[in-house]
C-alpha cells in the first residue's frame, strides 16, 4: 500500500497568512502550491516552492479560475481558449520559481471551483488538459476517480491520477459534497484520520447517506486552510504509518 499525502500550500497573499505550510511541509510528501489565481503572490510561491525544495517534498501547481474575492470557490464560465492560456500561465510561472529554487512542478492539481467543474464539464476539462499538453504532456493531472478528466487527458497522452479527500464528505455518486452544505467538511482529527485509513486500506469512503463508495487513489489531500490543518494531516499521516501504508510521491 502505498499512497502519496498532498496538501494545499502558498496560500497567502500579500499580508495575509493562511495556514501554517513549514508544519505541513514535514507532513505530506507532495504540496499543491497555488498559482496566484485564487491565492498566492511571488514571495509566498517563492517561499513555499523554497521549503519544499529543502524538505524534498514534491511540488504541483494548483491552477485555479481567476478569482482572488472568492478564492477560487465560485464557479465559473470562462471562454474554453482563455481557460488554456490561464491555466497555462500559473503553470509556466510556479514552474519558472521552483526551477529557480532548484525543483520543479511536477504535477497539476486544479483548486476549488474548477477542480469540481472538470469532473464532469469535458469542455472545460478539455481547455485544462489543453494547457498541461501545451507547457509539458509528461506532466500528471490530479482528479477524483470517476472524473471526466481521465477520458479527456488519456485522448492527449497527458496522466492522471486519482485523489481521495480525508476531509470532505463524499456523495453516494463519489463526488465532494458541495462546500456550501452542512458537514461538507470534516473537521474531527480522529474522523478524519479514519476517512483516511479506510481509503488507503480498504479503497472506499461511508458516504453521507452511509453507502460504500469506491475511490482506488494513489493520492490523499489535507487541506491546508482548514482549523488545526497540521494536527489533521499530522493524525491522518500517524494513522496511515500505523496501517502500514508507505507514504511516497507519485510524481
Amino acid at each position: 500500500m502505498v499512497i502519496d499525502l498532498n496538501a494545499d500550500l502558498g496560500e497567502g497573499f500579500g499580508i495575509w497568512r493562511l495556514g501554517d505550510d513549514l508544519a505541513l511541509l514535514d507532513v505530506v510528501t507532495s504540496a499543491n502550491v497555488a498559482c496566484g489565481f485564487h491565492a498566492g503572490d511571488p514571495v509566498t510561491i517563492r517561499r513555499t516552492c523554497a521549503a519544499a525544495v529543502d524538505r524534498g517534498v514534491t511540488i504541483g501547481a494548483q491552477v485555479s479560475y481567476r478569482d482572488l474575492a472568492h478564492f477560487g470557490r465560485r464557479e465559473m464560465d470562462v471562454e474554453p481558449e482563455e481557460l488554456c492560456a490561464e491555466v497555462l500561465y500559473q503553470l509556466a510561472a510556479v514552474d519558472g520559481i521552483a526551477r529557480a529554487m532548484g525543483g520543479r512542478v511536477s504535477y497539476v492539481k486544479p483548486h476549488g471551483a474548477l477542480y469540481n467543474r472538470i469532473v464532469r464539464d469535458e469542455v472545460q476539462a478539455a481547455a485544462v488538459i489543453d494547457a498541461v499538453a501545451d507547457y509539458d504532456p509528461s506532466l500528471p493531472v490530479l482528479t477524483l476517480p470517476g472524473s471526466v478528466v481521465h477520458k479527456v487527458a488519456a485522448a492527449e497522452g497527458v496522466p492522471t491520477v486519482s485523489e481521495a479527500f480525508a476531509d470532505r464528505a463524499y456523495t453516494p455518486q463519489g463526488t465532494l459534497v458541495p462546500r456550501r452544505e452542512p458537514g461538507a467538511v470534516v473537521h474531527d482529527p480522529a474522523a478524519v484520520a479514519a476517512r483516511a485509513r479506510q481509503m488507503a486500506v480498504e479503497r472506499r469512503v461511508t458516504a453521507v447517506d452511509g453507502s460504500s463508495v469506491p475511490v482506488p487513489a494513489r493520492s490523499l489531500c489535507v487541506h491546508g486552510d482548514t482549523p488545526d490543518a497540521v494536527r489533521l494531516a499530522r493524525e491522518v499521516r500517524d494513522a496511515l504509518l500505523a496501517a502500514g501504508v508507505v507514504l511516497q510521491a507519485f510524481a
